[in-house]
């Protein structure tokens, strides 16, 4: 059974910046696509990006608008999220996922591991 393991969350203010790490057991994002998303309190989740072997890097347009990194370390084989400049409309809880696909994509039925989630707060 894949494991995936979130850590990082916090409370920042407006304008600050924090990194979310995600680790997964017994595969790599080099092989299989790893996506990140988020969910406020009464919204649906949504796709934040993903990393992955064949699109690398890829994030969704309507709210990232350069503010997030998504990079990967191989010997650790970690994930990361870097945000900046956060605003309060970023909190949520931040889920990371891994797919059973190549491609990294923005919907959460082609992600098959989910970790239990961090919170991130942002305040005003």
């Amino acid at each position: 059974q894949v494991q995936v393991v979130e850590s990082g969350g916090g409370l920042v203010q407006a304008g600050g910046s924090l990194r979310l790490s995600c680790t997964t057991s017994e595969r790599s994002f080099t092989t299989h696509a790893m996506g990140w998303f988020r969910q406020a309190p009464g919204k649906e989740r949504e796709f934040v990006g993903g990393l992955g072997p064949i699109t690398g890097a890829a994030y969704n347009s309507d709210f990232v608008k350069g503010r997030f990194t998504i990079s990967g370390d191989v010997a650790k084989n970690m994930v990361y999220l870097q945000m900046n400049s956060l605003e309060p409309g970023d909190t949520a809880v931040y889920y990371c996922a891994s797919s059973n696909n190549l491609g990294v994509y923005n919907t959460t039925t082609q992600y098959d591991y989910w970790g239990q989630g961090t919170q991130v707060t942002v305040s005003s």
